[in-house]
């Protein structure tokens, strides 16, 4: 059985090929701005919205390619009103969202489905609590001069494998969930399903 992750994201393929996981990566081709759009629409929770958004891009993968385990993966920043935080348009709505996270909690929420043969079979979601120092605006600049444009792919402006460590005094739950996968239960599924060694 052939593992395909529905992603090009560079974090969740270094994960998967740290672990030791065999896998191609394939881009899902999914419009997840108009899909994220459309959910919104239906008042989804984060943790339903980071699902939703997991299956629809294990499900396009796997509706072309239906011999493979496909998994699909995607993330949600959610601050404690319930406000959900997309990937920045620019360096300005990256500074924004900063200085909204600055000196608060939020929620990193992370979810993984499986889909074979078109169809969803197995998923998890994970949380991660995350605690943000304040920001004084003149950090914000350099942290934005040293990480901007590559974090524009980043829902919440961090990378905390990097610089993005400065934003926070602590954080509660698993490195791999705040870096967009949920693994280790992943990794479960896969040796229960033979493609990793048990």
């Amino acid at each position: 059985m052939r593992l395909v992750l529905a992603s090009q994201s560079a974090s969740r393929r270094a994960m998967l090929s740290a672990a030791g996981v065999p896998f191609e990566a394939v881009a899902a081709g999914v419009d997840e701005e108009a899909a994220k759009a459309s959910l919104h629409g239906e008042g989804l929770a984060a943790r339903d919205l980071a699902d939703a958004l997991a299956e629809l891009k294990a499900m396009r993968v796997s509706g072309r390619d239906p011999d493979a385990l496909v998994l699909g993966s995607d993330s949600v920043v959610a601050l404690e009103d319930g406000t959900m935080l997309d990937k920045p348009a620019d360096r300005a709505q990256a500074a924004a969202h900063l200085r909204l996270l600055s000196g608060r909690r939020h929620e990193l929420v992370s979810a993984a489905v499986m889909a074979e043969q078109g169809r969803p079979i197995w998923r998890v979601v994970d949380r991660a609590k995350m605690y943000v120092r304040p920001l004084s605006d003149a950090f914000i600049d350099s942290y934005l001069d040293l990480e901007w444009p590559a974090i524009s792919g980043c829902v919440g402006c961090y990378r905390i494998e990097g610089p993005g460590a400065q934003l926070f005094t602590r954080i509660e739950g698993s490195q791999f969930t705040v870096l967009g996968l949920p693994l280790l239960p992943v990794l479960d599924y896969l040796r229960v399903r033979g493609i990793l060694a048990s």
